[in-house]
């Protein structure tokens, strides 16, 4: 595009995600400008539409539509055991103290298509803590939440996802957790039955329990700073004192409100402890 091509794209764009929030409810004013219209014009390709007043006549009228736009802006990359020293890290830093408590809720925040909520529920499962934790499993996108509550992946990623559940210090034969079927596999719905599926907005929801263990990982890094610092202020109101969050490797408290009131468990892995 030219110069005053993109500066009109920009324009409409704004417009557009001041409609959706009035439409629908979804806030994206604080997502990172450059990843919203990076993905924008990706859709318009797509769906083979020439502008944002195409793009328009279908998300207000078409929900079916709308849920695959939603998929598109949404960014939902994962991974089972992805970054496996974090998993690691959590199987030694974090688990041995909550194995203490008589009853544990975790928080996934942003759980995408559920492949870290089952790498939770495994460490949960082999350190004799998955039949007293209550996981809820939150997205913005309802979507992709079916997609985790099946716990349907491709089997094309098993060997990759095999191999960093062994690094991150897994101890079982991995195909035990699963079953295979025509190019795909299904996890055990055992990992699941403790999880409350629900969606849930961090833009603009509020906190919904006390968690001793919050993980939001590679989610905040397409927030700007302002709603980043909003999501802090959520996730601390959410905490139990002396409760652990995590975040992403790129992402971190410093600078935020709630700095002076955690500490780091594993400054490499983004594990934090709050005060009590």
């Amino acid at each position: 595009m030219k110069p005053e091509q993109d500066e009109l794209f920009e324009l409409e764009v704004e417009a557009l995600i001041k409609e959706i929030h009035t439409q629908y409810g979804y806030d994206f004013s604080g997502y990172a400008r450059a990843s919203v219209y990076r993905r924008i014009k990706r859709f318009l390709g797509q769906k083979h539409l020439q502008s944002i007043e195409d793009l328009r006549k279908f998300l207000f009228t078409d929900s079916f539509f709308f849920e695959n736009f939603l998929q598109e802006i949404t960014v939902n990359v994962t991974e089972m055991f992805r970054d496996p020293t974090f998993y690691k890290s959590l199987r030694e830093n974090v688990l041995p103290i909550l194995s203490t408590y008589p009853f544990i809720k975790v928080w996934d925040a942003g759980c995408s298509t559920g492949e870290e909520l089952f790498s939770l529920a495994i460490l949960l499962e082999e350190e004799g803590l998955l039949g007293r934790t209550k996981i809820y499993a939150t997205d913005i996108n309802q979507k992709v939440l079916r997609q985790a509550k099946e716990g349907i992946f491709s089997a094309s990623n098993m060997t990759a996802y095999t191999a960093a559940y062994y690094a991150a210090g897994g101890n079982r034969d991995f195909a035990d957790y699963y079953t295979s079927n025509y190019g795909s596999v299904k996890f055990n719905s055992s990992l699941v039955r403790n999880v409350v599926f629900y969606p849930h907005n961090l833009a603009t929801d509020s906190s919904f329990n006390e968690f001793h263990l919050i993980v939001c990982r590679n989610v905040l890094i397409y927030f700007n700073r302002a709603l980043q610092d909003k999501v802090y202020q959520l996730f601390d109101e959410s905490l139990v004192d002396l409760g652990y969050l995590a975040l992403g490797k790129k992402e971190t408290l410093a600078m935020s409100g709630i700095s002076d009131t955690y500490n780091f468990v594993d400054k490499n892995n983004r594990i934090y402890r709050k005060n009590s």
